[in-house]
């Protein structure tokens, strides 16, 4: 790999990754899992030797092939590379970067373009679901550029539609993986989700805040932090992850009554680190856990009339969910989930990697 890797570096949602073609990088995990640390410049809290942004939203990769199955375009697989751990993680999956896989697919000649918009079928490696992705392609060409703002990202973009099929139950096999809309940990309520991401929502309330302080406080708080820890390190074993100490699901929502006119406020956890935003599969998780009877949640949100888009409020903002629930058949069950986000090109070439090995 000495003379460099093909590498496009896309804006996704609110998050940044490198896009790599599974065919340009080293076909054994081992082999491919170092070359990613070094690209990225992990471990190293500044990944100051590699072009990670020194954050946990800045420090991911999507690796997309084509696919092999008639009713899916693209396959792509999203790896969460550590920042200070040489880590990477493929036990989740990311709807951010998510955003920029159609666009890359057309951009490298997997998919061609439609003569006004192009939908392309994407299979989620990660979680084995599907997700389309519609955005405009005029004159047959990715059109980055328009009008659609998302909160935590300046300016607007193209808009970019994600319908999901098949989340529910993505890493845990289930819905409500605990068998229960609620469970107790720690003598605090909670409800153990899988729409996507597997996330441990909690009122804010249950562990003493309010729900609305900031990042910093929240990332100032030590105690705050263990709880966090022993919530999830709980809630793994008992969604069917097992030990997950060392992985970055489940995430942690607190959430507590909407205050700019949404229908929840959140305050999110990956795994410890406090979230500037909402990731998109967590936020469609804890919008699904607001419409259950009996989730945490529940009773604190104000729920918008069928058919509108529930808005989520976060630190930086808000993002707008559809997640239509049937419950005719006495278990919940997910008829559809949808977002909009946008993405952009930053920058397509060569990336040369740190030389050697991880140790």
């Amino acid at each position: 790999m000495s003379g460099g890797t093909r590498c496009m570096v896309m804006r996704g949602g609110t998050s940044k990754g490198a896009y790599f073609l599974a065919g340009d990088l080293p076909p054994g995990t081992r082999e491919r899992d170092d070359l990613l640390l070094r690209i990225m410049g992990s471990p190293d809290p500044r990944q100051i030797d590699g072009i990670g942004g020194a954050d946990p939203l800045t420090s991911k990769v999507a690796v997309v092939s084509p696919s092999g199955r008639t009713d899916v375009d693209v396959e792509y697989l999203f790896l969460q590379l550590g920042v200070e751990e040489a880590t990477v993680s493929d036990r989740q999956n990311c709807g951010n970067l998510l955003a920029g896989i159609g666009p890359f697919a057309v951009e490298r000649g997997l998919v061609t373009a439609g003569p006004e918009r192009t939908s392309v079928r994407i299979r989620m490696v990660n979680s084995d679901s599907v997700a389309t992705a519609t955005f405009p392609t005029p004159g047959g060409v990715v059109d980055y550029d328009g009008d659609t703002a998302i909160s935590g990202v300046p300016g607007t973009a193209a808009p970019v539609v994600l319908d999901f099929e098949g989340t529910e139950g993505s890493a845990c096999g289930a819905l409500l993986p605990t068998g229960n809309v609620r469970d107790v940990i720690d003598g605090v309520p909670v409800t153990c989700l899988d729409n996507g991401m597997p996330v441990v929502v909690a009122a804010a309330s249950g562990l003493g805040l309010t729900g609305y302080e900031d990042v910093a406080a929240l990332a100032a708080d030590e105690a705050l932090r263990e709880r966090v820890q022993s919530l999830r390190l709980q809630a793994g074993r008992l969604m069917g992850l097992g030990d997950v100490s060392g992985t970055s699901v489940p995430k942690t929502t607190l959430v507590a009554p909407a205050r700019e006119g949404g229908a929840i406020c959140t305050r999110t956890f990956i795994p410890l680190r406090v979230h500037a935003s909402i990731g998109v599969l967590g936020a469609v998780t804890t919008a699904t856990a607001l419409l259950m009877e009996g989730a945490v949640g529940h009773d604190l949100a104000t729920l918008p009339d069928p058919g509108v888009p529930m808005s989520i409020e976060h630190p930086t903002g808000r993002l707008d969910v559809q997640v239509e629930l049937d419950e005719s058949a006495g278990r919940p069950a997910i008829r559809r989930s949808s977002i909009v986000r946008t993405a952009r090109k930053l920058s397509d070439g060569t990336v040369f990697a740190r030389p050697g090995s991880q140790p």
